[in-house]
């Protein structure tokens, strides 16, 4: 369509017919913003700056492609078609964390829930020290951003909250095992819809049997490029001392080192996109009990089909990091998916 447009008078009507063809449109176009020419005198009809005219590609489902000048007065652009997303109507959504903590681990799985909600969705963060300021009800509950749940957290008020929801998800894995009451994770996870679970083991030891369990991963390695490290010193991680800083420069600050030692999860995760050895050491209950975390082993046989010995530096073979990372990436786009889809049969359009 060169020099077409110009003498166009349903210009609406004429792009939908346009669009039904699924093609793509090479036009050219004077552009108000370009000149004050007569436009009159030279027979042209309509009178579209860039706006209007993006606006009108926009509203007819196409997308500029790429442009080039013809000349002075003149550009040449071409339009491809995009699918329109229906809008969804709005929706509320419940985040249950302890993103109160404000460690590492919580802060960047806040990011990573929000970047997965749809625009529609109305978010009410919740942290396990504030259940008692949920609402009545919500479209959907999400329990968890990556975290772990363990057994002073299986109370009533949490079963309440998520049961607040027309649908219930939860996103998380476990720790200290060996204290957890069986019979209130199972309450928990049977009042789920879907159990996102972030280990394997998670799956073998409370999913077995069940079919609203899915194996997700540890979401939060979609936060860490693979990255070279530039020091040779060794980098020593323990009561997240960087909590001040902003995610992308402990992030950063990380990924320099080439040997990295942490007693802190998601920091050693962060590590092994990009150090050379790494080491962990492990989380214990307290008290008089030697019970540990657990999670340190479930991340390293879910990475690389072993455990390794605490306080002991390891290569870290990048291959299996990388491949970790993209079946992770993966699952994590259908869960965006997946969340999308619930909250478009769970929410109800507002009273007109």
């Amino acid at each position: 369509m060169l020099g077409v447009l110009e003498y166009i008078r349903d210009t609406d009507a004429f792009f939908a017919h346009l669009r039904s063809s699924n093609r793509d449109v090479v036009l050219s176009y004077c552009a108000t913003d370009l000149s004050s020419v007569d436009r009159a005198s030279l027979g042209w009809i309509t009178h579209f700056s860039f706006l209007d005219l993006a606006q009108l590609f926009d509203r007819h489902g196409f997308r500029i492609e790429s442009t080039m000048p013809v000349d002075s007065l003149q550009i040449l652009m071409r339009l491809t078609p995009v699918d329109q997303q229906t809008p969804m109507n709005p929706c509320s959504v419940a985040v249950i964390s302890y993103n109160d903590v404000g460690n590492f681990g919580d802060r960047l799985g806040y990011h990573m829930i929000n970047s997965l909600l749809p625009s529609e969705a109305s978010v009410h963060h919740l942290t396990f020290q504030t259940l008692d300021r949920a609402h009545d009800s919500y479209d959907l509950v999400v329990l968890g951003i990556g975290n772990s749940i363990y057994q002073p957290l299986l109370t009533k008020d949490l079963i309440d909250v998520v049961s607040r929801g027309k649908a219930k998800v939860g996103i998380f894995g476990t720790q200290y095992r060996e204290l957890i009451s069986r019979p209130a994770l199972d309450r928990l996870i049977d009042r789920l819809d879907t159990w996102f679970a972030r280990y394997e083991d998670d799956v073998l030891m409370y999913g077995r049997g069940r079919t609203n369990v899915q194996h997700l991963g540890d979401w939060l390695i979609n936060q860490f490029p693979m990255s070279t490290p530039t020091d040779e010193g060794q980098l020593q991680i323990g009561e997240e001392i960087w909590n001040e800083l902003p995610l992308d420069r402990t992030i950063q600050f990380i990924q320099r080192y080439k040997n990295v030692l942490s007693s802190r999860l998601h920091p050693l995760l962060c590590a092994l996109t990009s150090a050379e050895t790494v080491a962990y050491t492990e989380q214990p209950a307290g008290g008089e009990t030697s019970i540990i975390s657990g999670k340190f082993r479930s991340m390293l046989i879910d990475i690389f089909g072993r455990n390794f010995p605490e306080k002991t530096f390891f290569p870290v073979d990048r291959g299996a990091v990388t491949r970790y990372k993209r079946r992770v990436h993966g699952n994590t786009a259908a869960l965006g998916a997946q969340l999308e889809t619930i909250l478009r049969n769970v929410a109800t359009a507002p009273p007109a």
